[in-house]
């Protein structure tokens, strides 16, 4: 069982940055690719990001696309999310997932869940 906590949400103001980090429990962290949701209040959750195995391939939500940066250090088992020139709708609760091998974009692709982790961005 692959256990996944973030970290690194806060408050921000427009424009700002956060680096969102998401520590692995699993040793074969490697095996995995993984990706970065959220959530907002009364919205569904939704994709933002997401990447391969060793971080040789990225994709992103086109709402994101040029503004945040997911990468991975296999030997620390972290995913991070380097969030810039933050916008109030990025407000959300976000979350990392992992599953076996090959990257996806739908939640229910993913196996394995973190706790969540609260960006607020003011205007």
């Amino acid at each position: 069982q692959v256990q996944l906590v973030e970290s690194g949400g806060g408050l921000v103001q427009a424009g700002g940055s956060l680096t969102l980090s998401c520590t692995a429990s699993e040793r074969t962290f490697s095996s995995y690719a993984m990706g970065w949701f959220r959530q907002a209040p009364g919205k569904e959750r939704e994709f933002v990001a997401a990447i391969s195995m060793i971080g040789g391939s990225t994709v992103y939500a086109s709402s994101v696309k040029g503004r945040f940066t997911i990468s991975r250090d296999n030997a620390k088992n972290t995913l991070y999310l380097q969030m810039n020139s933050l916008k109030p709708e990025d407000t959300a609760v976000y979350y990392c997932a992992g599953r076996k091998y090959t990257i996806a974009r739908l939640t229910t692709e993913y196996d394995y869940w973190g706790q969540g982790t609260q960006v607020t961005v003011s205007s």
